[in-house]
């Protein structure tokens, strides 16, 4: 009846009544403040251990000058990322890599689609160091400086921990001079960015242990499949079929392809085999093509092709082959459609254009040379068979109407039309007939051990690792061929990997420990990188108004301080306008 948002949101709402009331009738201590859902714990304990690191000014100092170098560049680059992002949502509000719920943009667990609650402890250990050392490096620095500590604390959102604080002296702080301030509201960003270095040299060793397991691994059994009804589910490890062995998901679909039985023995690496009913189910389809009869839930099945019953993709092959255009009869209906390679668009650049195909409007290429094409792999196969600059026939079906064209196939065994714009499977529809979404484990792997990036120059392959650890819990969004998002060895996925060599009797621990260390830098780094944002009251406005005084002082104008001001004013309103837009922008505008 209630989703679980809607009772954290009852959640809030009781909280907020009763710390209120508390509140108000002077139950808590002096040191606790509530505002609404915000409280704030203040604690003057901590400052002798400040006092006592703060002994080594010169390191501190130079450590904070280090830090504002970095801040400095990643403010600039934080703040054009945020201005860049507007333009491109307003343009494509529902394009890859916007978040379509702006409850995605709290970092929540449960709450966020893309961190399930198996990361929670990870997540939150994460959260606390950041705040902690973020925070404390404020704090080091105002000693460093002499600048006297009113208080620290802790602030929470109801009861999750949401920020840390220091509050210096402000008589103090503003008696400092604009080299000590910087340096001072940079320490939280340096802090973060130290824990996020340590972080991965303990990542990349401990991550180097593991391997995924061989066999197909299963993200999701699929709904309605004969996979479904057998009890595959997410985290099954698919080891053989009719006792052939299976290595990984490429083994698995060349199985497939050639195995025409239409019921399978699936060997599972936990638990004994299985028989699986193949069922031709619709996995993935092109929009515009044949949509009514498309379903999602449960997908729809094929069961035959020009009156001929199909169970599996190899039956569906052989009964297209021989006819271009084929009528489909599923559970959801039925479509008469060309069958071969669709093109969502034909270059006006291209042969294929030269030789009269339209441009307006997508085509479907059903034969070439004389051979037949039946799907996007024939249209590749074909074309990489003839000889460059040759002229080929070409039959095609555009707006349902069929075209018999010549034209000349390039140096890139093409007809100058992007390999992208070729769909997969036939006439855009990838089937499935086991029943099973194959999890793309060694992947993920690569990104979190690095190997991917191994090949490319030093710089270069540590921009492309933190790259992969940023994206790897919203991977869907970057790239939506990838169905999957990684938040962890959590769950069922951990039955994909396993740890070897002398780490191995460690187990289990292994993958915990990667996780915190993983969530450890994945929180830090968005920490600082968020702090770096030039706007009041993050780090980075503060540090952009020292900045701008430093500039604006040496200028021959009045009125310096009225400039700085305005200035700060307008990049702040600015950086919040481009923020509000980003989370959301695509909800309101898709």
């Amino acid at each position: 009846m209630f989703g679980l948002l809607t009772w954290l949101l009852l959640g809030i709402i009781l909280y907020t009544v009763v710390a209120m009331g508390l509140s108000a009738r002077g139950f808590l201590p002096d040191s606790v403040s509530v505002t609404g859902p915000l409280t704030t714990i203040h604690t003057k304990r901590g400052r002798m251990l400040l006092n006592r690191l703060a002994q080594r000014k010169r390191f501190w100092r130079a450590w904070g000058n280090l830090g504002v170098g970095v801040a400095l560049v990643v403010m600039v680059i934080a703040g054009l990322a945020v201005v860049i992002s507007v333009p491109a949502i307003f343009a494509q509000p529902d394009g890859a890599g916007t978040i379509q719920s702006p409850q995605n943009a709290l970092v929540i667990p449960g709450v966020n689609d893309f961190l399930p609650l198996s990361a929670a402890p990870a997540i939150v250990f994460g959260l606390l160091v950041g705040l902690v050392v973020h925070e404390g490096g404020h704090g080091l620095l105002c000693r460093v400086e002499d600048i006297e500590i009113e208080s620290m604390g802790v602030a929470t959102f109801a009861l999750l921990p949401i920020g840390a604080f220091v509050e210096p002296d402000q008589e103090d702080q503003q008696a400092a001079n604009r080299g000590a301030q910087t340096r001072m509201f940079a320490a939280g960003i340096t802090n973060n960015f130290a824990v996020c270095v340590i972080a991965v040299l303990l990542l990349l060793p401990l991550a180097a242990s593991v391997t995924a397991v061989s066999g197909a691994h299963v993200g999701a059994g699929l709904a309605g499949s004969g996979a479904a009804d057998a009890g595959i589910e997410q985290g099954d490890v698919i080891t053989e079929i009719d006792g052939t062995p299976i290595e990984n998901a490429s083994a698995l679909e060349t199985e497939l392809e050639t195995n025409d039985a239409t019921t399978v023995e699936v060997g599972l690496r936990e638990g004994g085999p299985v028989t699986v009913d193949r069922r031709l189910l619709i996995f993935k389809h092109v929009d515009g093509v044949a949509d009514d009869i498309v379903g999602s839930d449960p997908l729809t099945r094929v069961t035959a092709v020009n009156g001929t019953t199909v169970d599996t993709e190899p039956g569906f092959a052989a009964a297209a082959d021989n006819r271009t255009v084929a009528r489909l009869e599923t559970d959801q209906g039925n479509a008469t459609i060309p069958i071969g390679a669709h093109i969502a668009a034909v270059p006006d650049d291209s042969a294929l254009a030269a030789a009269g195909a339209p441009t307006d409007h997508p085509v479907v290429v059903t034969a070439i040379d004389g051979q037949r094409v039946a799907n996007a792999s024939a249209y590749d196969r074909v074309l990489d068979g003839i000889d460059a600059d040759t002229d080929v026939s070409v039959e095609l079906y555009a707006d349902g109407e069929r075209q018999q064209l010549t034209a000349t196939v390039d140096g890139q065994s093409s007809f100058g039309v992007d390999d992208a714009a070729v769909a997969d499977g036939y006439t855009g529809f990838v089937f499935e007939d086991l029943g099973v979404d194959s999890y793309p484990a060694p992947q993920f792997l690569s990104f979190l051990d690095g190997s991917n990036a191994g090949a490319f120059p030093a710089v270069t392959s540590v921009l492309i690792y933190m790259a992969n650890l940023l994206v790897l819990p919203f991977a869907t969004l970057l790239d939506p061929t990838i169905p999957y998002n990684f938040a962890g060895f959590n769950g069922a996925v951990a039955n994909f990997y396993t740890v070897q060599g002398p780490l191995s009797v460690f187990g289990g621990l292994v993958f915990t420990a990667i996780n915190f260390l993983f969530w450890t830098w994945w929180v830090n780094f968005n920490l600082a990188l968020f702090n770096c944002i030039p706007a009041f009251p993050l780090d980075g406005g503060h540090i952009l108004r020292a900045s701008s005084e430093s500039v604006v002082s040496r200028l021959p104008v009045p009125n310096r301080r009225l400039i700085v001001t305005v200035f700060t004013s307008i990049v702040t309103i600015g950086m919040v306008f481009a923020v509000l837009v980003m989370i959301f922008g695509p909800a309101l505008l898709a």
